[in-house]
């Protein structure tokens, strides 16, 4: 399995079985984070459906802040209407009433149809019945199924940008690669200059011994030695850039976390072969190579 990134967008769609000409559109998008967050929007009336969303999208990642929207597409029809005859009938038999007791002489003419209808709530809409539990069931699992469409084209989008970043990284691990071998290679590293530049400074502290102990003398002998031998920052540089190698094309799941932590390794031992340097090349090449590290590292951070 190559690595994959924790950006990416999908949809699918498909029928709600339990309206018919009713449209459900799942969209799905990620963005990196450091564990696995998952979010949702989803329209009154399939609210069952939050645990089940939140266990699909478990199922397929393992890092990335997940955001699922469901939107319900309903064909756009004229109201259906019908006639509350109970309240028509009240409604009637109050007309009735007033005028038998008004009698003719109060002008009071027959109720027409049209005044009848125009009463609230004399005539109303139609409202859609929920579906049934059965129903319901069987919504949803054709819902979810939709929606593992479109996880899986997120999958697929997430594992794409994953090929780009891979490619990316590989050139930048090449770029660190031949810095570090740079750094291997600077006049100032060579054995003849090592033991010149230690002469002179062994030199130095000789001729201001008068002023300090031989114990003092002693531990600046030992930094000095330290200081100048930078070969263990190199070997350990060269064995990251190794190791990094192997994680990107191993096929053991997601690696962003352990990259993550290598780009820790690889900083460390940048800054420590910048304090030891001796002169201005050893210092440009370890100031590019923490340039690179911190380029690296930014990508790093697009991995799951």
């Amino acid at each position: 399995m190559p690595i994959a990134s924790m950006t990416g967008f999908a949809r699918a769609e498909g029928p709600d079985p339990s309206r018919p000409g009713t449209t459900c559109t799942w969209e799905v998008r990620s963005v990196n984070g450091k564990g696995l967050e998952t979010r949702w929007r989803i329209p009154p009336g399939y609210d069952g459906l939050e645990i089940a969303v939140r266990d699909a999208v478990a199922k397929r990642f393992k890092r990335g802040n997940v955001s699922v929207a469901l939107s319900v597409n309903r064909p756009e029809e004229q109201p259906a209407y019908r006639i509350n005859e109970g309240l028509l009938d009240q409604v009637m038999a109050v007309a009735r009433h007033w005028q038998q007791h008004l009698g003719a002489d109060a002008g009071i003419a027959p109720p027409r149809l049209d005044g009848l209808l125009a009463l609230r709530g004399v005539l109303e809409p139609v409202v859609e019945s929920e579906p049934d539990e059965t129903a319901r069931d069987r919504r949803d699992a054709a819902l979810i199924g939709i929606l593992d469409q479109a996880l899986a084209k997120l999958a697929d989008a997430r594992n794409a940008e994953g090929a780009r970043l891979e490619a990316v990284l590989l050139g930048q691990l090449d770029t660190i690669a031949d810095l570090t071998k740079r750094a291997g290679e600077t006049a100032s590293l060579r054995p003849e200059a090592v033991k010149a530049r230690l002469r002179e400074q062994i030199a130095a502290l000789l001729d201001a011994q008068s002023q300090i102990s031989e114990d003092r003398l002693a531990t600046e002998l030992a930094l000095l030695a330290v200081k100048a031998d930078v070969r263990e920052e190199l070997d350990r540089l060269t064995a990251h850039i190794e190791q990094a190698r192997e994680m990107i094309g191993e096929d053991k799941g997601p690696v962003g976390r352990r990259l993550d932590f290598l780009c820790q390794e690889f900083n460390r031992e940048a800054n420590t072969l910048c304090s030891k340097a001796q002169d201005v090349a050893l210092t440009r090449i370890g100031l590019d190579l923490k340039a690179v590290i911190d380029q690296f590292r930014e990508q790093v951070q697009n991995i799951e």
